[in-house]
């Protein structure tokens, strides 16, 4: 179960806002790791020069890139708003706009067509591509992004592998999968860089000190692998779709979570073995972190453009707190991890959902479209076996209360 637990950690950390320690490593780009960039509310610095700049002259500098990529937490609004906006302005200047996406493995593109063609329904591109298992996040986070690709004729393209060909290189190594898996993957996958080694520790850090200590260092490399993997396979699509359908005035840009993004060293190190173009990355930063912490600067080799944005307390959309893992054999649910409404409401590790409001939870899919619908001061009855220390299993019924954090006095 504990291997369970950091390869969930693993696939998260990426996505969670930016700690302190990983904002501040001397690593990347030659010419800025040593110095720091100021981070300011509402505007962009760029980290070459240390200068300010609006939203728009941002796009002005990222048009001569035949590749952006821009970082996200998925589940802040704010941090989607600045990739729409991107994505708008590069439209707008008359670019052919490209979207590269993380939440799909390349093996539902028939979908992404059909949508971008304007095909398929809001309901029918759901259930049909497999938004809640292919991605799990609620889909308004990404809606108004989607909308306008759609409604400009923009393309978009699912860059990643399968999940569970990555979890496979984690499980056995990339030189123990069998070629049906390796068909799936990128020609080359560079697992040399110690930097960027140094920063997958960091992110485990970020999460919770003592993460990296915990699952000692082979198991480290493995699951270093597998985020190498990730990282060059999309990285690889991105070039291979931009090839292909981007001519001379084409424009990739990839939606991805910030520490695939962070420092240059993820998609972007993988992606130079296929493309020697131009390539630029912009984080968005939360002024405050989780934490209450201000966060004024980053290393300058961070991104080569931060944007600052305020604090978001809580997620724009009601969110469980429980981290969980399929059952071998079952395809339910059990809980990995307790947090926020979930804690609230009695969940414990170990927990397996067997129905929410009455609908039997049969897979994440359906637990995570059943969350998509609620909202904040919503509440839902869950039923969960429990496995107590001595005897047999039982049912337990909880009550979850979808109820934000009260500011601190």
């Amino acid at each position: 179960m504990k291997t369970k637990v950091l390869i969930l950690v693993l696939f998260t950390a990426t996505s969670l806002l930016a700690a302190q320690r990983s904002l501040l490593l001397s690593v990347g780009n030659a010419d800025r790791k040593d110095r720091e960039a100021k981070v300011v509310l509402d505007a962009v610095t760029d980290t070459a020069s240390g200068e300010l700049i609006t939203p728009r002259e941002t796009v002005s500098r990222l048009s001569g890139a035949r590749i952006v990529f821009i970082g996200e937490s998925h589940t802040s609004i704010d941090f989607h708003r600045v990739q729409k906006r991107v994505i708008e302005e590069l439209d707008r200047a008359g670019k052919k706009v490209m979207i590269g996406l993380e939440m799909y493995p390349f093996t539902e593109q028939k979908y992404l067509d059909d949508w971008c063609n304007g095909y398929l329904t809001e309901t029918g591109f759901l259930q049909l591509s497999h938004w809640y298992k292919n991605w799990g996040y609620n889909w308004n986070y990404y809606r108004d992004i989607f909308l306008f690709a759609r409604d400009r004729g923009l393309r978009m393209f699912a860059l990643n592998a399968p999940r569970d060909v990555v979890s496979a290189v984690s499980r056995k190594g990339l030189q123990n999968l069998t070629p049906e898996e390796r068909a799936f993957i990128a020609p080359k996958i560079d697992t040399s860089s110690e930097e960027h080694f140094t920063l997958f520790k960091a992110f485990f850090e970020d999460v919770g000190p003592g993460m990296h200590a915990m699952m000692g260092d082979a198991q480290a490399r493995a699951m270093f692998a597998s985020q190498c993997t990730w990282d060059a396979t999309m990285g690889h699509n991105a070039v291979r779709a931009l090839q292909e359908h981007g001519g001379a005035n084409g424009i990739m840009v990839v939606l991805i979570g910030s520490g695939h993004v962070a420092y240059n060293l993820g998609i972007q190190r993988q992606a130079a073995q296929w493309f020697d173009g131009t390539m630029a990355s912009l984080i968005p930063i939360q002024v405050l972190d989780d934490a209450g912490r201000l966060v004024e600067t980053v290393q300058a080799s961070y991104a080569d453009f931060v944007w600052g944005l305020p604090q978001e307390r809580d997620t724009f959309y009601p969110d469980l707190g429980a981290a969980t893992s399929e059952v071998t054999g079952e395809g339910r649910r059990r809980v990995m991890s307790v947090s926020g409404p979930a804690r609230s409401a009695g969940f414990q590790v170990g927990d397996v959902l067997l129905s929410m409001d009455g609908t039997p939870l049969p897979d994440g899919e359906t637990l995570n479209r059943l969350i998509a619908q609620k909202n904040w001061g919503d509440s839902a009855t869950f039923n969960v076996r429990r496995q107590p220390k001595e005897g047999s299993p039982e049912e337990v019924t909880l009550k979850v209360d979808f109820r934000r954090r009260a500011p601190k006095k």
